[in-house]
């Protein structure tokens, strides 16, 4: 049986849509999914890093705590990157420079952290460095994202949407195993310089980018359809100060400001249970695939949950199951006969899954107080103040592990800064009534800061829905 060979081109295309969902191949789009797939794949460093602090580094739980913290700022700073990319244009160019730019940064960074960081303040400043370069490349490949979706329907901007979250969680999930899984075999380092590698492939890819430059006439026409930078901070301004917007986002801020014992728990996993970075690596797959676990879950049965409700009870109930936790440090599950590299993986999995299900609404939230005209901004500004409450959750954390006296070989506290990080998730508790009732009273919201804020166009996106639900 023959095929006219139109049939085979039309089946051709069937299938390269499905590929994309829906949205037409090209250099640019190719560009923008290979940069989300790179910010995916960098997760390979995650656990050397974490060893690298430790063993070669020797800070204590204290300090790499702390430290964390303050290599979040560019995530906190993060909406600033977009005012510049849009207001200083570099040749002429607002977004290739720019990407180009981060990804030499961040591979300096990694080439740093596998050659010449011998201490911590020299660590800090290397790894805060790649992590500028992920926010700048974040923001660039955002406002890429905005301004296709601006030329496409509605369909078509969430499933490319879609896309760029799914690209990214694929080089999450790829990375989350071999990144134990290559300090069995190779130094730390070593897997510092397979990553730095990555970032490379995010300047090579920018020359794809589809951009004119601008022009003195591009200039004039952009002052008539665009707010100046002035005008742009005024507006966000007059939203912010809106009750309705900054009492669920001081609720939101109190409700991840709270301590946490990560660094500790890295520490006590690998000093006192012994964990091998393979098994690290296994974890990390597990909760990768818990968080998407969640993340389904959310959607499929409580999304039209009102905010209080899914607010107050996932709260309660993972303060409740992080009490879990207790049984492995005071290792009460050996004599339930749990192995604990069984107990690890089951308790990472059924956490990771509830925590997913209590951060989603933060998402949806955030997304959904955004009044008309400054929506991508605002919410760009909101998960800023999300980072800044998460830099805070580790510094409290760093300030109870020092007064506790916990450090590499001294867990004997552990079991209290676990209850003491679990009992403080329930602090936000008395002001869930900050917090919309329902879903008119988001409308209303919106209704009546839009009449308060006129149209301004912004070149930021809401991925950060996507990005920050996988790491």
């Amino acid at each position: 049986m023959l095929i006219h060979s139109s049939g085979l081109s039309k089946v051709k295309d069937s299938v390269t849509e499905k590929i994309f969902f829906g949205n037409e191949p090209s250099a640019e789009l190719i560009a923008i999914l290979t940069v989300y797939f790179v910010q995916g794949i960098l997760g390979l460093a995650r656990l050397a890093v974490s060893f690298f602090l430790k063993d070669e580094l020797s800070l204590s739980p204290v300090q790499v705590s702390a430290l964390l913290g303050v290599v979040a700022l560019p995530w906190i700073i993060k909406p600033i990157f977009g005012f510049i990319s849009d207001g200083l244009p570099i040749f002429g160019y607002r977004r290739r420079p720019y990407l180009i730019l981060s990804g030499i940064l961040g591979a300096l960074s990694w080439v740093s952290l596998a050659t010449i960081v011998n201490d911590r303040w020299s660590a800090t400043v290397a790894i805060a460095l790649g992590s500028l370069s992920v926010a700048v490349s974040d923001v660039i490949v955002d406002s890429l994202v905005v301004e296709r979706a601006r030329v496409e329907s509605q369909a078509d901007a969430g499933s490319l949407q879609s896309l760029c979250w799914g690209t990214s969680a694929l080089g999450g999930l790829i990375t989350a195993y071999f990144s134990g899984l290559l300090l069995e075999h190779f130094t730390t380092r070593t897997v510092f310089w397979i990553t730095a590698t990555f970032p490379l492939i995010v300047s090579c890819v920018a020359w794809l980018i589809a951009e004119s430059p601008v022009t003195k006439d591009t200039n004039e026409n952009s002052t008539t359809d665009n707010l100046s930078l002035k005008d742009q901070l005024a507006q966000l301004r007059q939203a912010i100060t809106q009750k309705s917007i900054w009492l669920p986002t001081a609720f939101v801020f109190i409700w991840q400001a709270t301590p946490t014992a990560d660094a500790a728990f890295f520490f006590f996993t690998t000093n006192e249970l012994h964990f091998e970075p393979e098994f690290l690596g296994r974890v990390r797959l597990v909760t990768s695939f818990a968080a998407l676990i969640g993340v389904w879950i959310f959607q499929r049965f409580l999304k039209s949950v009102p905010f209080r409700v899914i607010f107050g009870w996932s709260t309660v109930i993972s303060a409740v199951l992080g009490m879990t936790m207790l049984l492995l440090v005071t290792h009460t599950n050996r004599a339930l006969g749990i192995d604990d590299h069984w107990f690890s993986l089951g308790d990472s999995l059924i956490l990771t899954v509830m925590g997913q299900i209590a951060y989603m609404p933060v998402l949806v939230l955030a997304a959904r107080l955004c009044p008309p005209g400054v929506e991508a901004s605002l919410f760009a500004l909101l998960m800023s103040v999300s980072n800044l409450a998460g830099m805070v959750a580790y510094e409290f954390g760093a300030i109870i592990m020092h007064w506790l006296g916990i450090t590499e070989s001294n867990f004997d506290s552990l079991w209290l800064l676990v209850l003491i990080t679990n009992l403080s998730t329930l602090l936000p508790l008395p002001f869930l009534n900050w917090l919309p009732g329902d879903d008119a009273k988001i409308e209303t919201i919106n209704a009546e800061t839009a009449t308060l804020v006129p149209s301004l166009v912004s070149e930021l996106s809401l991925k950060e829905i996507q990005s920050e639900t996988i790491e």
